[in-house]
């Protein structure tokens, strides 16, 4: 955590990078881009396949067989979801939701719960929400030219984003185990 005095710099302000909807069906063909054509009318955005990376039997699925979609949404829109994905959990979050590198995830049972209306030949289709944390200057670490680290004191650790998510969100953060 900071002192008062660097907690008024604008430059250690925190805010959505952004928010990842991740679909897993586990299984290629008609439900997949179901689920597909579900995420575009929830972000207006065409969305990534994903592929197994090896062979399971006892799932029937193979190697590269596309088995999952997502969308990455970043600005105003990625606050919208995360705000109505929230609210499908009273947000409330478990501890072990964020991870120690300053971000956090959840999943929703039923994407109807997001306002979208039930279609039946869709079908009802859970989903994972990731948002990635950062503060302004992150960008030294991807640029492509003089490439350079983000300090350790201008990371955000677990503390930092349980904090942002309560003041932010008004969120709780519960200590409490997933199956209880």
């Amino acid at each position: 955590m900071v002192n008062d005095a660097k907690a008024g710099n604008p430059m250690r302000e925190i805010r959505v990078s952004k928010l990842v909807l991740n679909i897993c069906v586990g299984e290629s063909g008609d439900r997949l881009q179901k689920a597909a054509k579900v995420l575009e009318q929830l972000t207006g955005q065409q969305p990534v396949f994903g592929k197994a990376r090896f062979t399971v039997r006892t799932f029937a699925i193979r190697r590269n067989e596309k088995i999952s979609c997502s969308v990455t949404i970043r600005g105003e829109k990625a606050m919208q979801l995360l705000d109505a994905g929230l609210k499908v959990k009273e947000y409330e979050l478990i501890r072990r939701n964020f991870s120690d590198s300053g971000n956090f995830g959840f999943g929703i049972n039923e994407h109807i719960d997001l306002g979208i209306k039930y279609d039946p030949s869709t079908g009802i289709y859970g989903m994972d929400f990731y948002v990635v944390l950062e503060r302004p200057g992150y960008r030294v670490a991807r640029r492509r030219a003089p490439r350079a680290r983000v300090g350790v004191q201008h990371r955000i650790g677990k503390e930092d984003a349980i904090k942002w998510f309560q003041t932010k969100f008004e969120g709780v953060v519960l200590n409490k185990a997933y199956g209880t």
